[in-house]
């Protein structure tokens, strides 16, 4: 059985996913590489590719040179890759673009039979698979940085889960201590009269758009459960008027400077 390659088209396809593959591997290891080496890589990666295909050798032969030769060159050539453990890394991940983008073109294989099509579908995967990347790096980042907290009262203790937020500079404008901020609800739910009343005044305070001032007041103690606990003698907290999160993956928002200013 014979096959009839036309080998511009053969050229142009695999520049175009050897290209869009090299950036999203770009984009997971966060490589110094520019647009133009990465084009580079994915020229020198179809332009290889169609070499190989039209070299008469064994198959296998082609199978090794595809996997190892072709690979290796494109990466070297695309990205700039720091030492051995970064180039291994670069190339399990380019297996792993590869699959993701053969598994959805596939998918999307009878609806894209026009070769428009098909280049425009490939495009889409990048920023699809691009977004995606984006929403787990944000939502690691962010698990990164909430931690739990035990708030200690006249009306007990109250395990909460915080976010240790670096934008928050909030201190009481008397004493220079840091203050960290919790919504009304967690303040109704664990602070009496007698905590209301233990250094209790009001601050100045900046959002975006917006200045106000904020109730603020001493509890007894906190301890913040880190990999070594820290704990903290009558810190201040203050109370805002707005819900410190929306889908509640935090009751409160500690101040860094409380941690060292990490």
């Amino acid at each position: 059985m014979y096959y009839e390659l036309y080998i511009d088209v053969l050229f142009l396809v695999n520049f175009m996913m050897d290209s869009l593959i090299l950036l999203t591997v770009n984009q997971v290891l966060k490589c110094p590489s520019t647009h133009g080496r990465i084009y580079l890589g994915g020229v020198a990666g179809a332009g290889l590719t169609c070499a190989v295909i039209a070299v008469p050798v064994p198959g296998i032969i082609k199978l090794i040179l595809f996997h190892t030769t072709v690979n290796t060159i494109m990466i070297k050539t695309g990205l700039k890759v720091k030492g051995k453990s970064q180039f291994w890394k670069a190339f399990g991940l380019l297996y792993v673009a590869s699959f993701l983008y053969g598994g959805i073109l596939q998918a999307l294989h009878p609806y894209v039979r026009a070769g428009s099509l098909f280049f425009a579908a490939a495009v889409g995967c990048y920023y699809l698979i691009r977004g995606i990347w984006k929403f787990l790096t944000r939502l690691k980042t962010l698990q990164e940085k909430i931690c739990e907290i035990t708030l200690y009262t006249s009306a007990g203790e109250q395990r909460v889960k915080a976010l240790i937020d670096t934008g928050n500079a909030l201190e009481d404008n008397l004493s220079k201590e840091p203050v960290s901020v919790v919504d009304k609800a967690l303040a109704r739910s664990i602070l009496t009269d007698d905590d209301m009343k233990n250094g209790f005044h009001y601050i100045p305070y900046r959002t975006v758009g917006k200045e106000s001032i904020m109730p603020v007041f001493r509890i007894r103690k906190m301890c913040i459960h880190l990999k070594d606990e820290r704990w903290v003698e009558k810190p201040f907290i203050g109370v805002c008027e707005e819900c410190v999160s929306e889908q509640e993956e935090y009751q409160m928002i500690l101040n860094p400077d409380l941690l060292g200013g990490i």
